[in-house]
């Protein structure tokens, strides 16, 4: 079944090429009505330093911004990334949930806000949220692979960037300019809102404040909360099952930014200090912990967070721009058993990032730059399942792009050091990661791109692989690490092929890692006082997949516009030597939809099947497949002289039982039921 989407996808794309070839061959300038489905063009500043086109890029790639963003927004930005071509999320309920790309997640995927980690705990569980909400986002941009090195050698797997404008680097056209959001929808009584303002103070200076809130009750779901072989390995033991809400899966999420920044015509400047409150239900049955039964889990999550941007465009030396990028954050979160503290997490941090950008000489330009990322983590409780430590890294990088037509060529390196230290055992670990990247980009014609990337990347393990050694409830493991992990080494080619035409755009990626020592949660089978016993271990491994996307014009004309798009994607991982599959792989998926577009009205219309997963890692259970239906209507009563819209949106209209395979949850929760989302969106 895996193969067959994979065909199909590919297949799917070469028609629509082939349509758009020989049909709309001298119709490239023309455009549709709202150019929803053709984002190939806007530029990707999380790429690279030179603000590529996503067109341009050697990698899978997604921009969510605008309209599309808003009807993606979820309560976590896991789930509303997780209906692109290879992302899933770890579907942790309302509160937490963090992006899956092609198979990875935890500490191999980045996730940024303004270009500078989230500083906070999420990479350690996936019980622990990320310490920012989708609603303050002017726009996503995400990458998938390993290809970029920009971000240190720990995004190995991609990198999601959330950009929000919290520093202001524009005068607004009329000295004030802003934007707000109110949603309510049915599945757990959401009510959310936020909204941000930019105004001029001189011509120069320009202020930011945001603010956002969400509040939500426990979710509603199709059936029973525990899946249905959940239920017969238990044999009914428990009298009372969840059925058709999910206990404890509430929300209360609020914060706000304040930000400033200077613009002037070569120097800009800025500073933001953002608050972020969050109060949200760990999902799932009070597992059994040795003869006691847990209480219901909450965690109280509270972040600091200041951040600096500076940017000067002069030339100097061999250079004509310098970028300044730098985030520290006071995070601390509660979880509490009951009335009771459990574990107390605790993380201050900062990261900085200096960029050179090199002055054009011919046809080579590039970039040079150093990161720096301090972390003091601690956790103290019953679930202190790692013990308190402090992770330095500082890393150098250089990336190179080179045009001699019809080929733009690609390279970069980058080192790391990372030492790591273990307060409470005194033990240091140190790590050098060396890493490298090239690529060639070919345009056949202006509309076309045939791109392969190759890398070899470094990773250092994380303190939870080195230090584990304790209890963690939220994934009923008991995980104990390894100190003698060395650094995880992968290789993996890329293959991309891309058209712009007239009424068609379309990419597909196909790629394949080879990782040596990659590191992962070994399943042993055994319990440790009744829970399941995770150790770290490090093995050969081999990744391999691909995604495709595509949208084409149907109709285009003076009042309105028909788009058809359609994408699908599919991964598999496997441990070298016949070692069997690696643990919690997305299944494969597709989607198709249609939309119509005026100036006045959108509606549109899609369904998304996900594959199950039948051949599984020891210890985890089979996966149904399920099929969802979404439609949705957008109402501009202004049309396009003012920013205003109204949306109602009818999500999982058929009320299927949907399960994550990624999700540590999956057979205890699944995914919300039928939903009717109304939100209203304003800008000016």
């Amino acid at each position: 079944m895996n193969k067959l989407y994979l065909i199909s996808s590919i297949i799917a794309l070469t028609i629509g090429m082939t349509a758009g070839t020989s049909t709309f061959a001298q119709e490239t300038n023309e455009q549709p009505l709202h150019d929803h489905g053709h984002d190939v063009d806007v530029v990707f500043a999380t790429a690279s330093p030179h603000k590529k086109s996503r067109f341009d890029i050697l990698q899978g790639s997604n921009i969510l911004s605008d309209d599309k963003l808003q009807e993606s927004l979820e309560a976590t930005i896991g789930e509303t990334l997780s209906n692109l071509p290879g992302v899933s999320s770890t579907a942790f309920g309302q509160g937490a949930s963090r992006p899956i790309i092609r198979g990875l997640g935890g500490d191999r995927i980045r996730v940024l806000i303004n270009g500078i980690g989230s500083i906070d705990a999420s990479s350690t569980s996936p019980d622990h949220a990320v310490a920012g909400d989708p609603l303050t986002a002017e726009r996503i941009e995400i990458l998938r692979g390993a290809s970029t090195l920009l971000y240190g050698n720990n995004a190995v797997g991609g990198v999601v960037n959330i950009i929000d404008n919290r520093i202001p680097f524009y005068v607004p056209e009329n000295g004030v300019s802003g934007r707000a959001r109110l949603s309510v929808d049915s599945v757990s009584n959401d009510r959310s809102g936020g909204g941000a303002v930019d105004f001029a103070v001189t011509d120069n200076f320009v202020v930011h404040v945001d603010g956002y809130f969400r509040r939500t009750d426990d979710f509603s779901i199709p059936g029973y909360a525990e899946s249905a072989r959940q239920r017969a390995l238990e044999e009914a033991e428990h009298e009372e099952e969840q059925f058709g809400s999910v206990e404890n899966s509430d929300v209360d999420n609020k914060g706000g930014t304040f930000g400033a920044g200077w613009i002037g015509e070569n120097f800009n400047f800025g500073m933001s200090f953002n608050i972020n409150d969050s109060d949200y239900g760990v999902p799932a049955h009070g597992h059994e912990h040795g003869e006691e039964e847990e209480e219901i889990v909450r965690i109280n999550l509270d972040q600091k967070r200041f951040d600096l941007k500076g940017d000067i465009q002069q030339d100097f030396l061999v250079f004509e721009e310098a970028r300044l990028r730098f985030g520290y954050a006071d995070y601390k979160h509660i979880e509490l058993e009951g009335d009771e503290v459990g574990t107390t997490f605790t993380n201050k941090g900062w990261e900085g990032r200096l960029e050179f950008v090199q002055q054009q000489v011919g046809n080579l330009h590039g970039t040079v730059g150093v990161q720096i990322r301090d972390r003091d983590f601690s956790a103290i409780g019953e679930e202190a399942f790692v013990a308190p430590n402090d992770t330095f890294q500082w890393g150098v990088f250089a990336l190179e792009e080179i045009e001699i037509e019809p080929i733009t060529f690609e390279f970069g390196g980058r080192f790391d050091r990372q030492t790591t230290e273990n307060k409470a055992l005194n033990i240091k670990r140190s790590y050098n990661s060396l890493s490298f990247s090239g690529g060639a980009a070919i345009h056949p014609t202006e509309n076309d791109l045939i791109g392969i990337s190759l890398s070899r990347s470094e990773r250092a393990p994380t303190p939870e692989e080195l230090f584990s050694n304790g209890p963690h409830l939220a994934t009923n493991a008991f995980e104990v690490g390894d100190i003698n992990l060395d650094t995880e080494k992968a290789i993996s080619a890329e293959l991309t092929l891309k058209r712009n035409l007239g009424r068609f755009s379309g990419s597909v990626n196909v790629y394949h890692t080879w990782y040596k020592d990659f590191i992962f949660q070994d399943e042993s089978g055994t319990e440790v006082d009744g829970l399941n016993l995770l150790q770290f271990r490090a093995q050969d491994a081999t990744f391999y997949g691909a995604e495709a996307e595509m949208a084409y014009t149907l109709i285009d004309n003076e009042s309105y516009a028909v788009i058809l798009s359609a994408s699908g994607d599919v991964i598999h991982a496997r441990f070298a030597n016949n070692g069997g599959v690696i643990p919690r792989i997305p299944a494969a998926s597709g989607s198709a939809g249609i939309e119509y577009q005026s100036n006045n009205f959108d509606v549109g219309t899609n369904v998304r099947y996900v594959a199950g997963r039948t051949t599984t890692a020891p210890g985890v259970l089979p996966t149904d497949g399920f099929t969802t239906v979404d439609a949705s209507v957008t109402w501009r009563p202004f049309g396009t002289e003012r920013d205003l819209n109204v949306r109602f949106q009818a999500l999982n209209l058929t009320n299927a039982e949907r399960r994550q395979h990624a999700s540590f949850l999956k057979d205890l929760v699944p995914l919300p039921g039928r939903n009717f989302r109304l939100s209203v969106n304003y800008g000016f």
